[in-house]
């Protein structure tokens, strides 16, 4: 299989499920297809990263880009094991990996998704450029776009269940448990590794304090989005937070006066 065809190919769970489900039992091409599976989720999970962080800087787009593809392998690999382990108790008779060309199936379809959104959120930032909505717009399209990838990975397991006699019927139920885990790994995660858009009224962060959590977050900005809250009341906390800022950084031009002071002596 060469290079360009064998990435085309990770696309066919769009056109024809049945012929690309059975595609993932053919065990000479499942090597292969994981490779190729997690080339296309890197490259477009980049891509829609270098947009979502454009809205603050050239370098929070770089930062972003990095950061929503490690969120997405980091959050898989944490919770693939699990996942594996259970349904191999349960009788499961996939291999590790028919199991991983199952479940970036539904990655491929997550980060097609994602990424086709790209255009509508470019003219947001564009006409709108209101951080908060930005910031709901993004959570709405990783939800928007993790359903629609959840759902392939069913299908495929159901396949594998009903014509290949391959997965435990038990396994389909087990898996949507499994979704729930994973959701909150991937929130937690993605909490860590926040500011993902990053406030254009704050200094550049590649990471921020570990305060608060993603739900409260959320809360805030539809508050600050639909007036909930007083603007005086936004603005001031904006405020603190530069000014808090501004305290950590060391002025360094006091210590250099220092220095040349005790040399003079």
């Amino acid at each position: 299989m060469n290079t360009i065809p064998g990435l085309l190919s990770v696309f066919g769970v769009f056109q024809d499920k049945d012929a690309y489900f059975e595609m993932l039992g053919q065990k000479n091409r499942q090597l292969k297809t994981v490779l190729y599976q997690t080339l296309i989720i890197l490259l477009l999970s980049i891509f829609y990263g270098l947009i979502m962080g454009s809205y603050n800087s050239p370098v929070q787009a770089v930062v972003t880009g990095i950061k929503v593809p490690s969120l997405l392998i980091l959050a898989l690999f944490i919770c693939f094991p699990a996942l594996y382990v259970i349904q191999f108790m349960l009788g499961s008779k996939m291999g590790v990996l028919q199991m991983m060309n199952t479940i970036l199936s539904g990655f491929v379809v997550f980060a097609t998704i994602m990424a086709s959104f790209a255009p509508i959120v470019i003219f947001f930032m564009i006409t709108g450029n209101n951080y908060s909505f930005l910031k709901l717009l993004h959570v709405g399209i990783f939800i928007f776009s993790g359903a629609f990838g959840m759902r392939i990975i069913i299908e495929a397991l159901k396949y594998s269940c009903e014509k290949k006699n391959v997965y435990p019927k038990i396994g389909i139920n087990i898996f949507k448990f499994w979704i729930v885990i994973f959701a909150f790994v991937g929130v937690q995660l993605a909490w860590n590794l926040r500011p993902f858009v990053g406030d254009k009224n704050l200094p550049l962060e590649l990471f921020r304090e570990k305060e608060g959590n993603f739900y409260l977050a959320v809360f805030h900005s539809a508050d600050d989005l639909f007036g909930v809250r007083p603007r005086e009341e936004i603005e001031k906390k904006t405020k603190k937070r530069i000014d808090k800022e501004k305290f950590n950084i060391i002025d360094t031009t006091q210590i250099k006066d220092y220095f040349n002071e005790q040399s003079t002596k």
